[in-house]
């Protein structure tokens, strides 16, 4: 950060902390000695009173369990492994605060101050800006000021480390800097924080990403005192397979995933985060990128499939078999429904229209009238998997027949189905690898199309990336040499030469 960035960045915390922390200026000793009695028995009160600036949503329940783990835990590990926008840093900050401040119960009922905390990110930089809003507070918060007195000494107070007139000592670190004989008096630091402290460019390099791990279980955490309770806690999201915070959860307490939509695909956080602001931001970022910022999902692109290729559909009278294969993802409410359209041309396969949407039931049954109409007078094989062959489906595809007019004759595929993972490898892999497998090019700008294809690229073993696209098309394809191979062999099959050649 340049000093003219620094300067404007320090400026603006400054203005947004005065400007929200007014005091009562004629409150009685005996006014203000109850008053901040009452807040530092209820946390909630305590942030908002104290941050109005960072508490101005209200928390989640899932903000408010992490924060009761951690006031009543004086020796404790914690893993926040939660999305953008959703106040990990800002969270944690006021809950350091009311341990600085107000300290842990004991069972004496006395409160037990924390000393020195150790803010560590993946640069210097960093974590000295992680830092600033700490000083900015300590500095020109009036509530702070006025109820837990002057914090500012300045005869130690830098931008990477201080300590307040009351011996409480901020310092930043970057990873890999030597923290030895860390200390503050006789305190050694006993609240831990490990923010942002991966990067992409070092979680490429398994190496780097075990050096860094070595640096935090040795040299720093091993700052802390043997005796005296210590909290520690990651916050970061996964943004690899193998980085320091996946490291963290398996020796953590307590470790926690929260995406920006909870599993039932909703806002995690409503009270901050609307569907609407979800979706316009989710719309701006490729797939891949959404899962890695937004669902703890890193996606390493193209690690099974490369760039899909296109070829403009032939004429459908000139396929030698057509499938429209549906899944219909009801093991989920986060998943995708599928329904795609492939025909078999020469030894090639076309992917020749594609609906892929997180839609209702409605919405995939309109699908199909969409499919008929374009295949029109062809013969054309409609099929859904027969676990989803549910009286629900069954019903509202029936329920449509009589308003349209129209029936779908639609089966079940009645096939015992391996691992999804080695299904679509195996057989689509080799297909896609020898130039047998190929979108409609004259969709290409489809955003269903573009799904599907977001769908390839990120898929890869042990991902949690959303698969549906990719498994409704292995379905039709498979469907499709079934058919050709019981009316005389003219389907194509994997060999297990092709497969030698695959990922198995």
């Amino acid at each position: 950060m340049t000093d003219k960035q620094w300067i404007s960045r320090w400026g603006g915390h400054v203005k947004m902390i005065m400007a929200t922390t007014e005091v009562q200026a004629n409150e009685s000793k005996e006014e203000r000695r109850i008053r901040k009695e009452e807040l530092e028995k209820e946390p909630e009160k305590w942030f908002n009173y104290y941050f109005p600036a960072y508490a101005y949503a209200a928390p989640a329940v899932f903000h408010k369990q992490a924060t009761k783990r951690i006031l009543e835990n004086s020796e404790w590990y914690e893993v926040r492994m939660w999305s953008r926008e959703l106040a990990k840093s800002t969270r944690t900050m006021m809950e350091v605060f009311y341990l600085t401040l107000v300290g842990h119960k004991t069972i004496e009922g006395d409160r037990a101050l924390k000393r020195y905390v150790l803010l560590i990110s993946n640069s210097l930089d960093n974590a000295c800006r992680l830092l600033m809003p700490y000083k900015a507070n300590l500095e020109y918060n009036k509530r702070m000021i006025q109820d837990y007195g002057k914090q500012q000494n300045p005869g130690k107070w830098q931008e990477s480390e201080f300590v307040t007139e009351k011996g409480v000592a901020f310092r930043a670190l970057g990873a890999g800097q030597s923290p030895r004989g860390a200390r503050n008096g006789e305190a050694r630091p006993d609240i831990l924080l490990f923010d942002d402290v991966d990067t992409d460019a070092d979680c490429l390099n398994p190496e780097i990403v075990a050096k860094k791990w070595r640096w935090i279980e040795e040299a720093a955490i091993g700052t802390r005192s043997v005796s005296s309770p210590t909290t520690i806690i990651f916050c970061g999201n996964r943004i690899a397979a193998d980085c320091c915070v996946e490291r963290a959860t398996k020796l953590a307490d307590h470790s926690e995933v929260i995406n920006i939509r909870d599993p039932m695909g909703q806002s995690s956080w409503p009270q901050k985060n609307t569907e609407k602001d979800i979706e316009r931001v989710l719309a701006q970022k490729s797939y891949a990128a959404q899962q890695k910022e937004y669902f703890n999902n890193p996606i390493t692109e193209g690690s099974v499939f490369k760039a899909m290729a296109y070829k403009p559909a032939q004429q459908l009278r000139e396929y030698d078999l057509l499938v429209c294969y549906t899944d219909p993802s009801y093991k989920d409410t986060n998943d995708y429904k599928a329904t795609v359209l492939v025909g078999k041309w020469q030894n090639e396969f076309h992917i020749i229209k594609c609906f892929l949407e997180q839609a209702t039931t409605a919405a995939m049954i309109g699908w199909h009238y969409h499919i008929m109409d374009l295949v029109g007078i062809e013969c054309c094989y409609y099929l859904m998997e027969e676990t989803f062959m549910q009286d629900v489906i069954v019903k509202e595809v029936g329920d449509a027949g009589k308003r349209t007019g129209r029936n779908i004759p639609i089966r079940g595929d009645t096939r015992r189905k391996p691992d999804k993972f080695m299904r679509i490898e195996s057989l689509l892999e080799p297909l896609h690898r020898n130039g047998q497998l190929y979108f409609n090019t004259a969709e290409r700008d489809n955003p269903h199309m573009l799904r599907l294809a977001e769908q390839f690229l990120a898929f890869a073993p042990g991902s949690r990336a959303h698969d549906d696209g990719p498994d409704a098309v292995e379905g039709a394809i498979w469907k499709i040499n079934e058919i050709l191979d019981r009316k005389g062999g003219k389907g194509i099959s994997v060999s297990k030469r092709q497969v030698s050649k695959g990922r198995l």
